[in-house]
């Protein structure tokens, strides 16, 4: 089987740089949500509708979750606490923001820059975007369900931050490992990071040796039969 045969002693990692390098080159989300649902971990994939702006992009980070609230009409603090959730992003942070009734954009050209600025690396928005052309050429990578330029200052606000939050069911604590491509974004909790990363790799070259074997002429049955692998 794929564990006989697959190894992975060679992976180690020292700190979130080394760990986001390694996710960067080696590893997938369907890979990864793979692993995750073999421990029991069965809602970790955030709504398929949350999409990279950019279709090549990745996002690797550790979770600053942001809870969003409706509002309706001028408020006396416009925008609630968004500038100070802005303002203390970390580097190697996601900002991941959900909650409301997504009535109007959550993220735009402005917000891009000052997290970009402070060394996060991406931004998950489950709900909209804007200033989408300004956005791109920031060449930062920003997640979320599409376009919409309608303003949030008199519909939406920052109730709180370095929170958890729920969306749709995937618990999001400030810290998680989150994780997303063109598949999918992921939310791998704190506690079994280093399992589900050291299973993920080598399910992931297992599956490159899997894919070299059917390429010579193995077949599919053959080849579960020997690697597990699928």
């Amino acid at each position: 089987m794929q564990s006989e045969i697959i190894k992975v002693q060679d992976i180690t990692w020292a700190n979130d740089t080394e760990l986001f390098e390694i996710l960067r080159k080696e590893l997938y989300t369907p890979v990864v949500g793979d692993v995750l649902d073999d421990l029991g971990y069965y809602h970790q994939f955030l709504p398929q509708a949350i999409q990279p702006l950019r279709t090549a992009d990745k996002i690797i980070g550790r979770a600053m979750p942001v809870l969003m609230i409706d509002v309706y009409g001028p408020q006396k603090k416009p925008f609630g606490k968004l500038t100070e959730a802005l303002d203390q992003l970390e580097p190697g942070e996601v900002y991941i923001a959900s909650g409301g009734a997504m009535r109007c954009a959550y993220w735009g050209e402005i917000l891009t820059a000052t997290a970009k600025k402070r060394g996060a690396a991406g931004a998950v928005i489950n709900g909209f975007y804007r200033d989408t052309p300004m956005v791109m050429e920031q060449d930062w990578p920003v997640f979320g369900r599409g376009r919409f330029a309608q303003d949030s200052g008199v519909r939406t606000q920052v109730a709180d931050y370095r929170c958890d939050i729920e969306i749709e069911g995937v618990w999001v604590s400030p810290g998680d490992l989150v994780f997303g491509d063109m598949d999918g974004v992921l939310v791998i909790p704190k506690k079994v990071e280093q399992q589900v990363v050291m299973s993920a790799l080598k399910k992931a070259r297992g599956e490159k040796v899997v894919r070299k074997e059917i390429e010579n002429g193995m077949s599919s049955t053959e080849a579960f039969l020997k690697y597990g692998i699928l």
